[in-house]
């Protein structure tokens, strides 16, 4: 799959393709079905599917300070993408002059001169252009100038997440700001991961005979609530059951938020400036301060058997 950064990066010679516009963060089981329906267009017709994305988000440059946290990071959406059969993912940089450009000008200088759009696949809320004022309908309508067609897809998936919402990255990051790794995890199709390099942090965790992968994650990253996970620690290609605390570590009096994952039943690991992706599987208990030191080695040793054993079931059950 071709990756670009910026229209100047598109090849010279590109040829008509099927195009869909969008954050897509987490390319969730709803972003799925329109990213899905591109590619499937584009084989109809013989031509390449490209996604095209913004970074940073929008929401940063109209209004600065509002980033939302991220469900994945742009290198993620892209391998997330390619398993979905997308030939080439443009991401472009969202800037206050890209911002200002009319829907119009949008459409020719993105879809048209650039990537010669034989059609466009969108949901139904898809909103481009200056203070968003281009539509579906807007899109439709220059589409009768510019030689593409426009396929608007029903991106709106519900379940048990979020009470019977309907699946969006919006609905994802509040689940996985309150915990819930199972709600969030049937949204995405697969459990909510962080990423980030191992950094020395206090050591606490291997003097007490649970050393962690202390994880300084991405910028913006959706951290979970403070608690203690079950997942999977991955590091250099392994994949290794975890335990995961996500806090300021209250026994300790910590004041910095860390995620940090031991890898159960490991030993010897140096995963010192490594990066490693962590996967939240599901939530085992909030964040306490114990009496005693021998009541959190109590507690950590109940915490590594439950991860060992939810973890063995998820891979049991072939999820």
């Amino acid at each position: 799959m071709q990756r670009w950064r910026g229209l100047e990066d598109i090849p010279q010679d590109w040829g008509r393709s099927v195009v869909t516009i969008g954050s897509y963060d987490g390319v969730h089981r709803g972003h799925q079905l329109i990213i899905g329906r591109a590619v499937e267009r584009a084989r109809e017709l013989g031509v390449p599917a490209v996604v095209v994305t913004f970074d940073p988000h929008p929401s940063e440059v109209v209004r600065p300070g509002s980033h939302p946290p991220l469900l994945a990071p742009h290198h993620r959406r892209a391998e997330l993408m390619a398993e979905l059969g997308v030939d080439a993912v443009l991401v472009l940089p969202f800037t206050a002059e890209f911002s200002q450009l009319s829907p119009a000008d949008f459409i020719v200088k993105v879809l048209v001169d650039k990537l010669h759009a034989r059609a466009v696949i969108e949901g139904p809320n898809f909103r481009f252009g200056h203070r968003a004022a281009g539509n579906v309908a807007y899109l439709t309508e220059l589409g009768a100038t510019y030689d593409y067609e426009v396929e608007v897809i029903d991106l709106y998936v519900s379940g048990a997440a979020g009470g019977g919402q309907p699946f969006s990255s919006t609905l994802t990051r509040r689940l996985v700001a309150e915990g819930d790794m199972t709600g969030a995890a049937e949204i995405l199709g697969r459990p909510h991961r962080v990423e980030g390099v191992v950094v020395r942090g206090a050591q606490r965790g291997r003097e007490l005979g649970f050393p962690t992968a202390n994880v300084e994650t991405l910028p913006h990253t959706a951290i979970p609530a403070d608690g203690v996970y079950a997942g999977w620690l991955t590091a250099s290609g392994e994949r290794m059951p975890a335990a995961i605390s996500v806090g300021t570590n209250p026994q300790f009096d910590g004041t910095e938020r860390t995620v940090e994952a031991y890898a159960i039943d490991r030993e010897g690991l140096d995963l010192y400036g490594l990066h490693v992706t962590v996967d939240f599987l599901a939530y085992v208990r909030g964040m306490l301060k114990f009496d005693t030191l021998d009541d959190l080695l109590v507690a950590m040793a109940a915490d590594v058997d439950k991860c060992r054993a939810l973890t063995a079931e998820y891979d049991t059950a072939g999820e």
